[in-house]
C-alpha cells in the first residue's frame, strides 16, 4: 500500500463517528417475568437502528444487568473510541451497575428515559387479572424509576450527563437525540481539524490575539504554521490550464460584475489555485490569515488577491478567517460542520429606527447562506489594509440565523451564541458581506449584552437556529455556552 493510500485509509477510519449504546436492567427480574428481557432487548435494537440512521456507527454493548457485564461493556466502549454514549434505561436498574461503566469510559453520557409507548392501555392491563403478568408489563414501562437514582449518583461522581425523556414513537425526543449525534460529529471534526495559520495577526487587535496551546487543548485542533514563500512557490507554478479552469470556476460560482478588470480576475485566480495547493499539501480543514508586505512587494500582490479564493474554500467548508482571527476560524468551522454555513463578520452599524444591527466584512463569505448569488466586485481600497483588488458582496438569506463566537475569557474558553433573524432591507453596497439582523432583544441591548461577554469583534454567522446543537457540543467538549438571546 502506498503512503497516500495508507493515509487515505487512516483518515477514513478516523472520520468514522462511533456512538456507544448500552442498556441497563436488573438480572433478578429475568427469571421472575417471562418475556421481559426479550421485549427490552427488542426495544434496545430499535434504538440502535434509529441512531444508526443518523449516519454514525453504533457500538452496542448489550444489556448490562450485573457487575460482570458492566466490566465487559466498559471495556468494549472504551476500546471502541466512542464520542458519546447513550444509556438506555430499559427498566429499573441498580445505580451500582451503571457507575463503573460511566467512570471507565470517560465520555459524556445521555440517559434515555424511553418508554415503549406514550400511554399504557390501562383497561387492558387491569383486565389481565394476573398480578405476576401485570407486574412484568409494568416493569417493561417503568424506565423513569431509575432516572433520579442514576442522575444522583452521576452528580456525586461529577460525571457529565444529560437526559432525554420520551417514548419510542416520540419524534421530539428522537430529534433531541439527533442533535446529540450531530454535536458528536462536530466534536470529532474539530479534533481532526488541521488549521493553517498564514502570516500574522493584524497589529494592535488585542482582542484577536489568542493562546494557541489553550485553543489546541480545548478543541483538539492541530495548528500548521505556514509560510508566505510556500504560497508564492505554488503561485509561480500555476499553469495556464489551471488558471483557465479557476477563472471558469469564478464565473460559475460568482456573479462577476462587468467592472472587474480581467487582469484582476487573473491575479485572484492565480492566487486561488495556489491556495488550493496549500490546503491540499497540509490537509487543512480551516485557515486563519493576514499579511501586508511592503508596497509593490510580491507578498503584497498575493495577499491583496486572496479574498475570492478564500471564499471558494469557505464555501467548500474549509472556512477562512481574515485578520488571523484563529478563534473565529474555529467558530466558522463549527458552523460549517453543523451545515449552517458560517461567514466571517463584525458589527457594522445600528439602525435605531428599524431596530436592526448590521454585520458584515470584506470577506470571505459562505455561498450556502447567501441571499441570491455572491457578487465578485472590484474595490479601489481595502479599508485598513494595503492595496486594492477584488472583494465579495453579498447578504445573508432572510430567515433565522445564529451568531457564534469562540471567546477566550479571563478564566476559560467558552462559546457565545445568539439567535436572530436576517431581515430584508437596504444593505451597504460597498463590496462587503453585510446584512440586517433583528433579535428578540432591542438592538441597543443586544450589542451591549453581547459585548460585555468579552468576545473578539469578529463572529461567525450561520443560517438556522442551532443554539441547542451548540449547547450540546459545548457539553460534549466541556465548554460553557452563553446564550444572549
Amino acid at each position: 500500500m502506498t503512503n497516500n493510500k495508507l493515509f487515505s485509509a487512516v483518515m477514513e477510519r478516523n472520520n468514522v463517528v462511533r456512538i456507544g449504546l448500552f442498556g441497563v436492567g436488573l438480572d433478578t427480574y429475568w427469571g421472575q417475568f417471562d418475556g421481559l428481557l426479550d421485549h427490552l432487548k427488542k426495544y434496545q435494537q430499535q434504538i440502535k437502528e434509529k441512531i444508526e440512521s443518523f449516519g454514525v456507527e453504533v457500538v452496542d454493548a448489550g444489556m448490562v444487568d450485573n457487575l460482570v457485564k458492566a466490566e465487559k461493556a466498559a471495556n468494549l466502549l472504551k476500546s471502541s473510541d466512542v464520542e458519546l454514549v447513550f444509556l438506555y434505561i430499559s427498566t429499573y436498574a441498580l445505580s451500582s451497575t451503571v457507575l463503573p461503566v460511566a467512570q471507565r469510559i470517560k465520555v459524556p453520557i445521555v440517559l434515555l428515559n424511553f418508554q415503549p409507548v406514550s400511554q399504557l392501555d390501562y383497561e387492558k392491563f387491569n383486565n389481565l387479572n394476573d398480578r405476576g403478568k401485570m407486574t412484568g408489563i409494568w416493569l417493561e414501562h417503568c424506565q423513569a424509576c431509575s432516572v433520579p437514582e442514576i442522575a444522583g449518583v452521576f452528580n456525586h461522581a461529577d460525571l457529565r450527563y444529560d437526559i432525554v425523556t420520551g417514548h419510542l414513537q416520540d419524534e421530539m425526543a428522537w430529534e433531541e437525540i439527533k442533535k446529540w449525534v450531530e454535536a458528536a460529529k462536530v466534536a470529532k471534526a474539530l479534533r481532526n481539524n488541521r488549521m493553517g495559520i498564514l502570516g500574522h495577526y493584524y497589529s494592535g487587535m488585542l482582542d484577536v490575539y489568542t493562546d494557541l496551546t489553550k485553543q489546541s487543548t480545548v478543541f483538539g485542533t492541530y495548528f500548521e504554521m505556514l509560510e508566505m514563500c510556500e504560497l508564492k512557490k505554488y503561485r509561480d507554478e500555476v499553469t495556464q490550464e489551471q488558471l483557465d479552469t479557476k477563472i471558469a470556476e469564478f464565473h460559475s460560482a460568482f456573479d462577476v460584475v462587468p467592472e472587474c478588470d480581467p487582469a484582476e480576475i487573473e491575479r485572484a485566480a492565480r492566487t486561488s489555485v495556489a491556495l488550493d495547493k496549500l490546503v491540499t499539501a497540509h490537509r487543512l480543514g480551516s485557515l486563519a490569515y493576514y499579511y501586508e508586505g511592503q508596497p509593490g512587494n510580491e507578498y503584497e500582490n498575493i495577499v491583496t488577491s486572496v479574498i475570492a479564493g478564500n471564499t471558494l474554500l469557505t464555501g467548500k467548508n474549509i472556512p477562512v478567517a481574515g485578520e488571523c482571527e484563529i478563534k473565529n476560524a474555529h467558530a466558522m468551522k463549527i458552523m460549517a460542520e453543523f451545515g449552517a454555513g458560517g461567514s466571517f463578520s463584525e458589527f457594522y452599524l445600528i439602525d435605531f429606527k428599524d431596530d436592526v444591527v448590521y454585520l458584515g466584512h470584506d470577506g470571505p463569505a459562505h455561498f450556502a447562506i447567501a441571499e441570491g448569488r455572491v457578487k465578485l466586485v472590484p474595490l479601489p481600497v481595502y479599508h485598513g489594509k494595503p492595496g486594492k483588488g477584488l472583494s465579495i458582496q453579498m447578504s445573508v438569506k432572510n430567515g433565522p440565523v445564529t451568531l457564534l463566537s469562540v471567546v477566550e475569557g479571563k478564566d476559560d474558553v467558552f462559546l457565545l451564541v445568539a439567535e436572530g433573524e436576517s431581515v430584508a432591507g437596504p444593505i451597504l453596497k460597498i463590496g462587503n458581506t453585510n446584512s440586517r439582523y433583528r433579535f428578540s432583544l432591542c438592538a441597543k441591548e443586544f450589542v451591549d449584552r453581547w459585548s460585555k461577554q468579552g468576545p473578539a469583534h469578529h463572529c461567525a454567522i450561520g443560517v438556522g437556529h442551532i443554539a441547542e446543537k451548540i449547547k450540546k457540543l459545548g457539553h460534549l467538549m466541556g465548554l460553557n455556552v452563553v446564550k444572549i438571546c
